[in-house]
């Protein structure tokens, strides 16, 4: 592993590390303890939780990694969060809190992407910061982004390095300098936007529904809610080879299948219910009618029990009996009971109620997933978990058909369907915009010169090879043009000889001069070459005396509104290019000067009119750069002025 740390390599992942300041040098097994022992400190405090957190692939999980490549040893976990990106930023949350409540950690954290806090608040990131040397300068520390900045002059801040800085430095960098490194106030207010509402949002991530499945499933899901995640996984992703399995059901027999309510993150409920299948007729899932009113009810239990069924197809009934007692015969599970205790995980729940054992085996797939992950070779995969289960918990089917009349009532499905307006305020809010004025008083109060001055500071800036700056609001500035260093471009680019100057075609000697970026340093003229200059310039200057007889005889200055125009005519007037009056006095117009802020703006809105509401080149543009029109509510095509 390189010192600078590239995380983050498996597709639909996010890694995390908490490294431990002052990382004084120890004694290598001194320092596993250590660690260890933070590793058992953090899960338990944080059990409450993570323990019920139904996760789309992996669960949160933190392990001793020594250290490796100028890396020292730290805690490290890694998650798959697959299609449901809010289990990422629920780490986030996790790992920033970590950070608050144990000062002494460092963390920083990545998925596939990279950076992707950066990415979250690409809109206020400095200009300095890219993605070329953003390694190892995100951390979270005492629960607060911070970013090692890159020094203006490397000979004035002497204790920041001029390269991206390995772990080594950075940590020891925010350790002796934590307040110089906070992030600003508007980076962190982005990345705190987005996982604004924990730990209070992860209930209303939540979806119950009820469904119509098989008494074992019914037993599975009471002692492992979360195995729900592995079953609409594995149906969601099944192939041919899993559908085999489901022509006759040999586990969760269709015969015994009651009315029981599952709780489904809304990723999952979302896969399930789009997809679209119909069982083998062999399998004996039939559904009702659509119109039946449990219809839902029995299409929603038929996909989990199919998803069920794949997942113990692929396990045999007799596997390993030390995977079955992985958890009770570990040595950390008696001292992490304890301090879930110490911790009040179990509310005061008397010891052996039924709530208190559905509590603990809460703990102990807690412990199992994400405390003391085994090997491999010593995991349970989740067909192997819903078998064991199957055979330690004995369910009696009259007693569930009892519960199956006190169901809780199931959640509104209507967060499927989003409407444009909610679609908007979703996007608004990702933006970070205030909620939008209503429409009448936002076309009324609406100022078109907004459009014309985000234009000109958009001309106004100078764009490299990385692309243009687009300004998000207005420039109240003046804007300045450089006549010289204009016409000093031109030098360069028509060449140093007026003679040559005279050929539309550059050859391939001047067209060197659009290729190099070293050449177009002006600042560097010798003064024998002013008199080429002005060649030059008497050249350029025929040239647009010879475009303006050209253009002279032509029509396109009448498409163009002259303030002479604007003072002198009515707006029906000026729009009406073939009146007899105009043609009467098209040299006075051409004299005229333009009034371009007119026809900037009455050209974007005959454009942006023309998009019936779609998307297109004038509302991409105008949007870029922070600027949003009312819709248009006229009838009249006519654009006003």
């Amino acid at each position: 592993m390189e010192e600078n740390m590239k995380l983050a390599t498996v597709e639909d992942s996010v890694e995390y590390c908490l490294f431990l300041i002052p990382d004084e040098s120890k004694d290598p097994e001194e320092h596993r303890e250590i660690l260890q022992k933070y590793i058992e400190r953090i899960m338990t405090q944080f059990a409450t939780v993570l323990a019920p957190y139904i996760w789309q692939n992996q669960p949160f999980n933190l392990k001793y990694k020594p250290g490796k490549g100028g890396v020292p040893a730290h805690m490290y976990g890694m998650t798959k969060f697959g299609d449901n990106i809010e289990d990422e930023w629920f780490i986030v949350y996790i790992i920033k809190q970590i950070t608050k409540e144990f000062p002494e950690l460092v963390a920083r954290i990545e998925d596939n992407d990279g950076e992707f806090l950066l990415i979250e608040a690409a809109d206020f990131l400095p200009k300095w910061l890219d993605p070329d040397n953003s390694a190892s300068r995100v951390f979270f520390h005492h629960g607060e982004l911070c970013i090692i900045p890159a020094p203006r002059k490397p000979e004035t801040v002497s204790w920041l390095p001029t390269t991206p800085p390995t772990i080594p430095q950075a940590l020891s960098i925010i350790s002796a300098h934590s307040d110089k490194v906070l992030a600003s106030e508007s980076v962190r207010a982005a990345v705190d936007r987005r996982i604004r509402g924990y730990p209070a949002k992860v209930q209303a991530s939540l979806h119950r529904a009820h469904c119509f499945l098989p008494a074992g499933i019914v037993a599975v899901l009471k002692q492992r809610p979360r195995l729900v995640a592995a079953a609409v996984q594995a149906f969601y992703l099944r192939d041919p080879v899993d559908l085999r399995a489901c022509r006759v059901f040999k586990t969760f027999l269709p015969e015994t299948r009651i009315m029981t309510s599952v709780t489904f993150t809304k990723c999952l409920y979302a896969q399930l219910m789009q997809q679209r299948f119909v069982p083998d007729r062999r399998s004996g899932y039939g559904l009702p009618p659509p119109s039946h009113p449990q219809y839902r009810a029995h299409e929603l239990g038929m996909k989990l029990a199919h998803g069920f069924e794949i997942l113990c197809s692929k396990c045999t009934p007799h596997f390993s009996d030390s995977k079955k007692s992985f958890v009770t015969t570990s040595p950390h599970w008696d001292s992490f009971l304890e301090s879930l205790k110490k911790n009040d995980y179990f509310k005061g729940l008397l010891e052996g109620s039924a709530l208190y054992q559905e509590r603990l085996e809460m703990a102990k797939n807690y412990f199992q997933l994400s405390v003391n992950r085994p090997e491999s070779s010593l995991a349970m995969s989740p067909g192997e978990e819903i078998l064991t289960v199957l055979q330690k918990v004995p369910f009696d089917i009259e007693e569930l058909n009892k519960e199956e009349a006190n169901l809780p009532p199931e959640d509104d499905d209507q967060w499927l369907n989003l409407s444009p307006d909610q679609l908007d305020q979703l996007l608004q809010e990702v933006a970070g915009q205030k909620e939008s004025q209503p429409k009448k008083e936002e076309e009324q109060n609406y100022d078109l010169t907004q459009v014309s001055e985000s234009m000109k500071a958009f001309m106004s800036k100078v764009s490299t090879h990385k692309g243009a700056e687009l300004p998000r609001e207005p420039s109240v500035t003046p804007i300045t043009f450089d006549a010289d260093s204009f016409l000093n471009y031109f030098d360069k680019i028509l060449g140093p000889k007026p003679q040559e100057s005279d050929s539309d075609d550059l050859d391939e000697e001047d067209s060197e001069y659009l290729d190099s970026d070293d050449d177009l340093d002006l600042g560097t003229q010798e003064p024998g070459e002013e008199a080429s200059l002005k060649g030059t310039l008497d050249s350029l200057k025929s040239y647009m005396a010879q475009m303006d007889q050209e253009l002279a005889n032509t029509s396109i200055g009448k498409s163009f509104t002259t303030r002479k125009q604007v003072n002198k005519e009515s707006p029906s007037h000026t729009t009406n290019s073939n009146s007899d009056e105009e043609d009467s006095g098209a040299g006075d117009s051409l004299m005229a000067p333009v009034d371009v802020d007119l026809n900037l703006v009455s050209n974007i809105l005959e454009s942006y009119s023309s998009q019936a509401g779609l998307a297109g080149p004038a509302s991409n543009l105008l949007q870029s750069m922070g600027v949003q029109l009312p819709d248009n509510t006229d009838h009249e095509p006519q654009v006003s002025q």
